[in-house]
């Protein structure tokens, strides 16, 4: 049986570490002298906890319900369904986790101020335990096509429109700004920036996610990511260790295999990994996938001692947290069941288990593993030691709670949503533009068809992109209609679609991932037959420039969130010139080894 020593009282706990975390941040002491204070006072909270709250403080957990402790009654029942616990400060004094993960499917992010007070009843409910430690709240905001917290809060520009935008110092303000926002909402570590460099135009998760195809770039841009959200108190995460970037299989539904040689991992993926780890990143987030030239045994990266301890830990040098891949995923499902791959991930290397499919099954597995003896209890301290230093690190021992006056003074600020905007313009990308036609005018080319794709909303929160882009134009002056015409468009919807064109000066088509076989194809091929200019905007991937012809007029948005869009209109009508260049070559469609448009391809034009 373990013994567990007499529990310090929370005043007691939250003074061990004041000291080292506030000269951490003021730089008062040397960076070995508050290393070692620090680590003297979490290692006399690690010594205080029981085995069931060092096994806790391993696991990232998601929870139902916009409130900690009075939930809607379906996020009750899908609690009691997942977890056998009611509410957040339930599944909090249950099973002693560690960390929270947000998400907007599971009614986490309804407002800021609802956002903020959970994050307040999750810590009042961990610092309410035996051994009070406060909570790592985290959420998935890359900003593009992945948000989980939407507006009023401020919405930026992706990774891959950054990298068309090419700035360092916009990167890094970009997630300052995102820093800042979730730390009001008591959000302290973000799984950003995405770290994988996109070498292959199919991969069907990556995508626009990633910063570009170049190594280096992508290392540039992710290591001022990293400074940007540390520097605002939010722990960056580079993912997914050991890249991604070129696979055809998505690793939610499947076990992608990465054929690069170890030279090519060190050539094409390594480099933002180093870049980000150089700039000190907190938490480093792992893949599950396969790379047999790294590990011959042909485990998941996330259940890989070669890949995790011996290329991340000891070739590269790292020594912050390691986060698994949601552990939900089938990527690390196929080949172990759900009670292994937790201990697996853990013999490997990793520090954090995120979002097991069945946290009881998962947290009572590595108990078990503890007591059989497969793991050590000194194992588990080396990771919790790792976990405490980075909530040390962002001061929750001194400060877990936010407060409502800082979600007011700093979420979706003026100044914040001025500067989104002024980077999205330098992302948009021209691509094609025939015979000058664009910038558009009111007096020339007043009514406009505005008509495409209408995916669902990354954040939940912010407009359909046709309507997005009609109510933009009509805001600088243009007589613009919306009409949806979807991802596949039916052969009655282009029959519509073409009727309303008659008469229209310009209509605009928002296309998504077009494919050989994609209907949206069709539309746009009846649009141009109708003698109508034709100009399409992608929405997501840049690459449907490829798959088109006729257009006036093409430009690359790489994502359908308000400020890219709104950012693209004031580029079609004059107001902002284009200066986004490519960060990943349009190959031919026919023909992969013909390069299209190359990287650093833009064109411009003046105002």
């Amino acid at each position: 049986m373990h013994h567990r020593a007499p529990a310090p009282s929370r005043r007691t706990l939250l003074t061990v570490t004041a000291a080292a975390a506030a000269a951490a941040v003021t730089g008062v002491t040397s960076p070995v002298a508050h290393a070692e204070t620090n680590d003297r006072g979490l290692r006399r909270i690690i010594d205080r906890m029981s085995l069931e709250e060092k096994v806790g403080q391993l696991f990232v957990t998601r929870v139902h319900g916009h409130s900690a402790t009075d939930p809607d009654q379906a996020d009750v029942d899908a609690n009691l369904a997942a977890f056998g616990v009611r509410t957040a400060a339930e599944l909090v004094a249950r099973y002693h986790v560690g960390g929270i993960i947000y998400f907007s499917w599971a009614h986490n992010t309804r407002d800021p101020q609802q956002i903020a007070a959970l994050s307040n009843g999750i810590q009042q409910a961990a610092l309410a335990q035996p051994t009070p430690v406060p909570v790592l709240i985290s959420t998935d905001q890359e900003h593009g096509i992945v948000c989980r917290v939407g507006e009023p809060a401020t919405l930026l520009p992706g990774a891959m429109a950054l990298g068309a935008g090419g700035s360092h110092a916009d990167a890094r303000r970009a997630a300052q700004i995102a820093g800042e926002e979730l730390a009001a909402l008591g959000i302290r570590q973000n799984y950003a920036p995405v770290a994988d460099v996109n070498v292959n135009p199919a991969n069907p998760v990556i995508g626009v996610r990633s910063f570009g195809s170049d190594p280096r770039a992508v290392a540039g841009l992710v290591a001022a990511q990293v400074q940007g959200y540390q520097r605002a108190g939010v722990a960056a995460t580079s993912k997914h260790f050991p890249g991604h970037g070129d696979t055809a299989v998505d690793s939610h539904y499947g076990l992608p295999t990465i054929t690069h040689t170890r030279e090519q991992w060190a050539e094409l993926d390594a480099p933002p990994f180093r870049a980000a780890i150089a700039a000190g990143i907190d938490s480093i987030m792992t893949a599950h996938l396969v790379v047999p030239a790294l590990d011959p045994s042909e485990d998941p990266a996330t259940l890989s001692h070669p890949i995790l301890t011996g290329i991340l830990r000891e070739q590269l040098g790292y020594d912050g947290v390691v986060v698994t891949d949601a552990l939900g995923m089938e990527g690390v499902r196929t080949k172990y069941g759900d009670e292994r791959v937790p201990v697996l991930a853990l013999k490997a290397g990793v520090d954090q288990l995120l979002d097991p499919p069945r946290l009881d099954v998962a947290w009572n597995a590595v108990l078990k593993a503890v007591r059989d003896g497969e793991l050590t209890e000194a194992r588990l301290d080396v990771s919790v030691l790792r976990i405490l230093r980075l909530k040390a690190k962002l001061g929750l021992f001194r400060r877990a709670y936010t407060s409502r006056a800082a979600v007011e003074r700093i979420v979706g600020r003026k100044a914040h949503l001025a500067e989104a905007d002024r980077i999205a313009e330098a992302t948009t990308t021209l691509l094609l533009n025939e015979g000058g036609f664009l910038p558009l005018s009111p007096a020339s080319h007043g009514s406009v068809l505005v008509v495409g794709a209408d995916p669902a909303s990354p954040s939940g929160t912010t407009g359909p992109p046709t309507t997005t882009l009609a109510t933009a134009l009509r805001e600088l002056g243009f007589t613009a209609t919306a009409l949806s015409t979807g991802t596949a468009p039916t052969a009655a919807r282009i029959d519509e679609t073409v009727a309303a064109a008659a008469g229209q000066d310009v209509v605009l088509v928002g296309t998504y991932n077009v494919t050989a076989t994609s209907s949206q194809r069709t539309l746009v091929a009846r649009l141009v037959a109708t003698g109508v200019p034709v100009v399409t905007v992608a929405i997501r991937n840049p690459y449907d420039v490829a798959r088109l012809d006729g257009q006036r007029a093409v430009l690359a948005a790489y994502s359908w969130t308000d400020v890219e869009l709104r950012a693209a209109v004031r580029v079609l009508a004059g107001r902002a010139r284009p200066r986004g260049r490519l960060p990943v070559p349009v190959q031919s469609a026919e023909d992969p080894t013909k390069v299209l448009y190359p990287v650093g391809y833009g064109l411009t034009y003046g105002h």
